[in-house]
């Protein structure tokens, strides 16, 4: 296993910026300037096949992204360069900044506050795209790691799609999400790449997108990662406020693009009209507090405000 000194390395290279880099294939561009800057580690010569692409607001990530580096540069595939977009506040514009500079045959987008525990994860999802090109998408499996807080674990266990099902086999599914996920370089070219306009369901989209093109859309056995919730209360009822901002603000501009996220594997209805959304609301408050998950009711509540602020502001605004 050759071992790189990722960490090591960042604080040693220089960042540049990112205001420059052309995104000629992205379908729904975000014309404005990012300001961003962007730091790549490769090894030298030409084409590679894997390029990993990470989207982080300060490269530092509460000392989470420091750690994931060290993991990554423990990783038994050497074949492949870093490529972190630092500072971009749409994750889709930072994502297809660093697609643009990437040199990989696959990409594989990491959120900068996971965790890797298998230093095989690159080799095994490396290997199953090879094995299978109708693939378009591969995603790994987000469990409950053994040193999470008590409170970390609740939170995983009761809001549904925090963690994930463990697959025995490729198994088709809309549960691939950005946190780990695989993708042929030049499919996710040839469908536009992210989409930088909406903050908020950039997952669904892309997923529809790939399913568009007539690629498969799964997630695979034995590649783990671990994405822990905040470690309080306050902070992760934060997160759910401005998560319903930014969903608002996607309901209102892109309704189009506002898609279903399922909470487990398997087929589901793509896109819920808004009014049956608004109606099944209070009957997942009260299965929530029926099934003893105080947790996820207080979340369930501070989204909807977040939801509502925004909403009330656009019209204010209108």
């Amino acid at each position: 296993m050759q071992v790189r000194d990722l960490e090591a390395r960042l604080q040693s290279a220089a960042w540049k910026p990112a205001a420059g880099v052309d995104r000629p294939f992205v379908r729904h561009l975000n014309g404005q300037a990012s300001p961003a800057t962007v730091w790549q580690d490769a090894p030298p010569g030409g084409r590679l096949r894997l390029s990993v692409v990470i989207p982080t607001s300060d490269a530092y990530r509460g000392g989470s992204f420091p750690k994931l580096l060290v993991q990554i540069g423990c990783q038994d595939l050497s074949d492949f360069e870093l490529i972190a977009v630092r500072g971009d506040p749409r994750q889709g514009r930072a994502i297809n900044i660093g697609a643009a500079l990437a040199r990989g045959e696959y990409l594989l987008t990491i959120d900068d506050d996971i965790s890797l525990p298998d230093p095989g994860t690159f080799r095994k999802l490396v290997a199953v795209m090879q094995a299978h090109p109708d693939i378009g998408m591969a995603g790994g499996n987000n469990l409950i790691p053994a040193d999470a807080s008590p409170f970390q674990r609740r939170v995983m266990r009761e809001i549904p799609r925090w963690s994930s099902e463990p697959v025995s086999e490729i198994t088709e599914s809309d549960r691939a999400e950005h946190g780990c996920l695989i993708m042929p370089a030049g499919v996710f070219k040839a469908v536009g790449g992210e989409n930088e306009l909406i903050p908020r369901g950039l997952d669904p989209y892309l997923r529809e997108a790939f399913r568009v093109a007539g690629k498969r859309v799964v997630v695979v056995p034995e590649v783990i990662y671990h994405h822990l919730p905040p470690e309080s209360l306050r902070t992760l009822l934060r997160q759910f406020l401005r998560n319903g901002r930014q969903a608002a603000f996607a309901n209102r501009h892109y309704p189009q693009w506002v898609i279903e996220t399922p909470s487990r594997h398997g087929p589901f209805r793509a896109r819920v009209p808004f009014p049956i959304r608004a109606l099944r609301f209070p009957l997942r408050l009260a299965y929530a507090l029926l099934t003893g998950r105080p947790i996820w009711f207080l979340c369930e509540l501070t989204y909807a405000l977040g939801f509502a602020q925004e909403w009330a502001l656009k019209r204010e605004r209108a």
